[in-house]
């Protein structure tokens, strides 16, 4: 199964042990240790030999002088695979610098070094390497579509993303090892088709953290807790927090996330990433370990927004396993989003600035600058900043007694989930009770005293779509037209600017598109981002707005972090 990082504790199975593990599918058979010590670091088969020699590799391969075996070409200039983007490898391909084979490895050997400490992937996938050589081997054939795009990229998959492979699909819960998926989620497929190879699973905020608000962002029990490479004691954010982590320390060239409310632009705001949330159903749920499919969306997380967009064309599109795939297809234009990378994207802009909303930072705060600064980037570059607008109408729309979005979460929480533990060939568990009674068996393992699971216990509680949570979607979906879509409208926004991911419950509701670019670092390193949020089918003018201002500001800098 890959690497598999345990919590830095001493833990046994509770009560009558060895048949708890046949029956949850964590038997010796399987892999499962005797203790999470034990697990420290449990190998796939035939790659420990590999992993002993990795970090040397890693260091030759960065400095362009690692000898390729089998057909693979030597390199002839020094190239540095650390904050390559998917263009530089791309053309280091081309000129015969570097190999596919050459590149995973590197990444594997960072991994090994890297993630004891930050804890940022799960597993490696075992067949990284013989994607790779098959890659090379496209490559050197010129087979169609093995020159440009995603091909031969090693990306790294949030553990929430299905996987028809060696690898487990378990959103970081233990209760999952041992599950069988039916096939790859949908945008792993296209990933494939792509090129592309898929190097392994990202840790997680455990359950995309929908177990119990009292976890900490970025842990889950198949790897512990998950690090911010920029400042070890600083949030990770989550949930997609250990894709953020791998990209952002150069473990991984591109990784994928998901976001129900925040997930992406997030954890991408706190390790100086860019995170693309998309629409609604522009990229396929299908095969993803859900939450709400009103909300999941699955984007890129890069460390460029070329990167990004290079991921979003690959992974955007039809797939009749997810119905709103259908009707989102329509916002794809044709020659796909790499068009839009235009350095001059700003000019025309009309960019909304809610600055007693969001943008209400003291006085000579680090913040405060930043942010002015940006304004002015903003404007320098073309953009118009519209700051006339009426802020208490927009809070109006969606101030609420009641939080609606739980409401309806907690309902179509369980039956989405349940729904697709039932499609599972194999799983010790088969729906959120299954589950809940895991959690209280193998409380140490898990951490249920310390972390609980409310939330689990909330949304069993449910019995499916009643009454009042047909009355919240019809308040989610009235706050989203009388707040956002008419703000947007008369003011004819081309995007809204907030600060970090402050503005995610917005687009949260309504399915919107947003992407977040780096904007700075706090008196502690910690970075921080800016969001350019739009309606659905934005992304065009998003990337635009975001590209440009990350030519006009290029803040993202490489963490200091060394093990």
């Amino acid at each position: 199964m890959g690497i598999f990082l345990s919590t830095p504790k001493t833990q046994k199975f509770s009560e009558d042990g060895e048949n708890d593990r046949v029956r949850y599918g964590l038997s010796s058979t399987q892999g499962w240790p005797a203790t999470m010590e034990d697990a420290s670091f449990v190998f796939c088969v035939g790659c420990q030999r590999r992993q002993d020699g990795l970090s040397t590799q890693a260091k030759r391969v960065e400095r362009g002088n690692q000898s390729s075996s089998g057909s693979h070409s030597k390199p002839n200039h020094a190239f540095s695979i650390k904050e390559a983007t998917v263009h530089d490898l791309q053309l280091a391909f081309e000129r015969c610098q570097l190999t596919s084979t050459q590149l995973v490895e590197f990444y594997l050997g960072e991994i090994h070094r890297l993630n004891p400490l930050l804890r940022g992937v799960i597993e490696v996938n075992p067949d990284a390497l013989y994607q790779a050589d098959n890659a090379d081997r496209e490559r050197k054939a010129k087979a169609p579509g093995s020159l440009g795009g995603l091909h031969g990229i090693p990306v790294l998959l949030k553990d929430n993303i299905a996987t028809k492979d060696k690898m487990s699909t378990t959103a970081g819960s233990l209760a999952l090892l041992g599950s069988v998926v039916p096939r790859d989620a949908g945008v792993v497929t296209k990933l494939r088709k792509a090129g592309a190879i898929i190097l392994g699973k990202a840790s997680l905020s455990e359950w995309a953290h929908f177990r119990d608000n009292r976890a900490p962002s970025g842990w889950c029990a198949r790897s512990g807790q998950g690090k911010n490479p920029y400042n070890l004691s600083a949030d990770p954010c989550g949930s997609s927090s250990g894709s953020a982590i791998s990209v952002a320390a150069n473990m991984a060239a591109v990784s994928l996330g998901t976001e129900t409310d925040g997930s992406i632009l997030c954890p991408s705001s706190n390790n100086a990433i860019v995170g693309i949330k998309p629409t609604v159903g522009l990229t396929s749920r299908a095969g993803v370990i859900p939450i709400t499919p009103r909300q999941d969306t699955v984007g890129p997380m890069c460390r460029t927004v070329a990167d990004a967009v290079y991921v979003l064309d690959a992974i955007a599109g039809l797939d009749y396993n997810d119905k709103a795939t259908i009707e989102a297809s329509k916002y794809i234009p044709g020659g796909g989003y790499k068009q839009f990378l235009k350095p001059y994207g700003l000019k025309g802009k009309r960019l909304g600035l809610l600055r007693n909303i969001f943008f209400y930072f003291d006085n000579g705060s680090i913040f405060a600058e930043a942010f002015e600064r940006h304004f002015s980037t903003l404007r320098q570059g073309g953009a118009v900043l519209v700051e006339n607008l009426d802020e208490s109408k927009f809070l109006a729309a969606y101030s609420s007694n009641t939080d609606f979005e739980s409401v309806a979460m907690n309902a179509e929480f369980k039956l989405a989930l349940n729904s697709y533990l039932k499609e599972l060939v194999v799983s010790p568990v088969r729906s959120l009770k299954d589950i809940i009674a895991f959690n209280k068996k193998f409380s140490d393992l898990e951490n249920t005293k310390e972390y609980g699971q409310q939330l689990f216990l909330d949304a069993e509680a449910t019995n499916g779509i009643g009454k009042k949570e047909k009355e919240a979607l019809l308040h989610l979906a009235k706050m989203s037209r009388d707040g956002l879509e008419k703000l947007m409208s008369e003011n004819k926004l081309d995007a809204l600017l907030s600060p970090f991911s402050t503005a995610s419950p917005v687009l949260a509701k309504g399915g919107y598109p947003g992407i977040i670019v780096p904007a700075g670092h706090d008196t502690e390193g910690v970075p921080f981002g800016i969001c350019f949020a739009g309606l659905k089918g934005s992304e065009p003018t998003l990337i635009e707005i975001a590209y440009a201002f990350e030519q006009a500001t290029k803040i993202r800098r490489p963490p200091p972090f060394t093990p």
